[in-house]
């Protein structure tokens, strides 16, 4: 199916079968280090792309809406089944359609228009579906924020006094920047000593709680929720999971946890679910339950450590001093450039991150004070520390050879630039896009 597929996209529209060619070979000859992606495989890619996107069916597996849902009734357990195994789950939704609309139909589910939530502030590493003002999770409620400490770690003391004088319904840990260990443990004890639900996003960190190389929310949160692109390698997509309070009661204190998360998703906040997504989800999962993913999460922490102390002995400000999972944050205003200009610039090169708001952060979002690096495609490369290294050295003799102008504007030289596209097309070469955990 998918060779016919392919054949007919590629002879009946040839514009945009060539668009597809060319993403493909971008991607195989651009060093990706942007801390919100992964590789899927082709596995996944296949399963993507199926025909279970013929299938509509509303609702959940032995009580649909529509007819004809017997394979994909199979399709959607076999993915909560593999949920609820890689995570340590009681309760897995595999239904939203990302973690954006996963964290709000929780949201939605756990707190009346107006309701309080404690959450981390954006500037801080903190997420738009957190209570963000430019979401609609700050403008349906009332968000206060916790921040990071002036050496860009969390203080749980001072969230606990934040969560006294605030009194939250709902307490979110996570973030989307946000480069050390989350102590899920201890923010439970904060949720519990105010009486308020722990929602645990761990989007960016999903791959390295399944390998077992981060702490797992699960029992401690009441709700967890992630994504299924940015570290598991799968579709776009979500999840919610629950574990040791799946049976708490929700707060009409009538409905439990697992019951109310169900509603949540459908009907309060999707229709029909996207069975070709669910299937590579499925696919996705099975692949992070197999050792060889978990070798290559390790790679991604040890990838992200070199990393992050080459960036520093070659002279840039690290946040916190360094990593403990799969991102490296940079203060680029103390290199004397701005967020915007070293996103072009590397792009330019061949070299894809992403500028990013820090602490205390006086530029606007589109413009951004600080670089977020990530490694989990430098992983999937198969690259080590020493070629993380040399990613590294190739980052600083790009951004060591712009002219600010302005803000948003600079000069580079046309004979760096090429120089550098070839040293990073060598070791693209090198270290081709591999799946050999599949």
């Amino acid at each position: 199916m998918a060779e016919i597929g392919w054949d007919a996209l590629t002879r009946n529209d040839p514009d945009l079968g060539a668009l597809l060619d060319s993403e493909a070979d971008h991607q195989a000859a651009t060093l990706s280090m942007v801390a919100s992606a992964s590789m899927a495989p082709p596995s996944v890619l296949c399963a993507n792309g199926t025909v279970m996107s013929n299938v509509t069916a509303e609702g959940y597996p032995g009580a649909r809406y529509h007819p004809g849902a017997v394979y994909f009734d199979e399709i959607e357990a076999l993915a909560i089944e593999r949920a609820e195994y890689v995570f340590g789950a009681t309760y897995a939704n595999v239904q939203p359609h990302s973690c954006s609309s996963a964290n709000l139909a929780v949201l939605a589910a756990l707190l009346p228009r107006g309701g309080r939530i404690l959450a981390l502030d954006l500037d801080s590493g903190g997420h738009l579906t957190h209570g963000a003002s430019a979401s609609v999770s700050g403008r349906y409620y009332d968000v206060a924020r916790y921040g990071v400490e002036p050496d860009g770690r969390l203080d749980y003391g001072r969230i606990l006094g934040l969560a006294l004088e605030h009194g939250p319904d709902v307490i979110i840990a996570g973030a989307s920047a946000y480069p050390r260990s989350i102590d899920f443990a201890r923010f439970r004890a904060i949720a519990d000593r105010v009486g308020a639900y722990l929602l645990a996003d761990i989007s960016h960190i999903a791959g390295l709680v399944a390998a077992g190389l981060h702490p797992s929310p699960i029992d401690h949160a009441h709700v967890t929720t992630t994504s299924t692109y940015k570290q598991l390698a799968g579709p776009r997509g979500g999840l919610i999971l629950l574990g040791k309070d799946h049976r708490q009661l929700s707060p009409d204190g009538r409905t439990e946890l697992r019951k109310l998360m169900q509603r949540a998703v459908f009907p309060g906040f999707q229709g029909t679910p996207a069975p070709s997504s669910i299937a590579a989800k499925a696919r996705a999962l099975a692949i992070a339950a197999d050792i060889g993913f978990q070798a290559t999460m390790k790679g991604v922490v040890d990838n992200a450590r070199a990393l992050s102390d080459e960036l520093m002995t070659l002279g840039y400000e690290v946040l916190t001093g360094g990593t403990d999972n799969h991102m490296v944050l940079v203060d680029i205003q103390s290199a004397g450039l701005t967020g915007i200009v070293a996103e072009r610039a590397l792009e330019e090169c061949g070299i894809l991150v992403n500028r990013n708001k820090i602490p205390e952060d006086r530029l606007p979002p589109t413009v951004g004070g600080g670089l977020r690096f990530g490694t989990n495609i430098l992983a999937q490369r198969g690259m080590g520390p020493f070629e993380v290294r040399e990613c590294a050295s190739i980052v600083h003799d790009v951004l060591n050879g712009i002219r600010l102008l302005d803000a948003t504007h600079y000069e580079m030289e046309g004979a760096l630039r090429e120089s550098v596209r070839e040293r990073v097309s060598e070791l693209c070469d090198r270290f081709p896009l591999q799946f050999d955990h599949e």
